[in-house]
C-alpha cells in the first residue's frame, strides 16, 4: 500500500522549532548577553550586536515616522495566513513545504517582536573588513532560506519531488 501523502501543514513543528530557537535568542540577548547596541567579537568575520530595527530587510523605512510598524505586522499576518493556506492545499512537494514552513516560522518571530518592542530584534553581525552585512537573527535566517528553497523549487522539473 503506498504511503499516504500528507499536506504540508505536516512540517509545522518546523514552524514552531523557527520560531522557538528565534525566541529564545532573542530573548538571551536582550535579557543576558549584551546592552543595546554593544557588540562582542567572536571571530575576524562575526560578532554578537544588540540593535533594533523598525524597519524591513536591511533596516528599509527604517527612518520613517512610525507608520511601518503596524504596516508590517499587517503584510506578515497576511503573509503568514497565504502561507498556511498554501500549506494547506500542498500535498507531496516536501521542498516547497519545508520552505513554506521555515518562511512562516520566520515571519511569526519578528511580528511578535514588532508586536512586544516595536521593533525586530538583531543580533547576528556578519562583516569583511570595515563592511558589514546588516545585522539579522534567526527568523530572519529562515525566511532567507526558506525563500532560496522556493526559488530552487520553482526551477526543478514539474513532478520531480520526494513525498512530504
Amino acid at each position: 500500500m503506498p504511503e499516504r501523502q500528507r499536506n504540508a501543514l505536516a512540517w509545522l513543528w518546523l514552524t514552531a522549532l523557527v520560531l522557538l530557537l528565534d525566541q529564545v535568542t532573542k530573548l538571551a540577548v536582550v535579557d543576558r548577553l549584551i546592552a543595546y547596541v554593544d557588540v562582542i567579537p567572536l571571530t575576524g568575520f562575526f560578532n554578537l550586536v544588540h540593535v533594533h530595527n523598525k524597519g524591513a530587510a536591511f533596516s528599509l523605512f527604517a527612518d520613517q515616522p512610525g507608520w511601518q510598524r503596524g504596516f508590517f505586522i499587517g503584510v506578515a499576518l497576511i503573509a503568514s495566513g497565504v502561507i498556511l493556506y498554501l500549506m494547506r492545499k500542498t500535498q507531496g512537494r516536501r521542498t516547497f513545504s519545508i520552505a513554506l514552513a521555515l518562511i512562516l516560522g520566520g515571519a511569526i518571530g519578528n511580528v511578535i517582536d514588532r508586536i512586544l518592542y516595536g521593533h525586530v530584534i538583531d543580533f547576528i553581525d556578519f562583516y569583511i573588513g570595515s563592511w558589514h552585512w546588516p545585522a539579522f537573527n534567526v527568523a530572519d535566517s529562515a525566511i532567507s532560506v526558506g525563500a532560496v528553497m522556493l526559488i530552487w523549487d520553482g526551477m526543478r522539473k514539474p513532478g520531480i519531488d520526494e513525498k512530504a
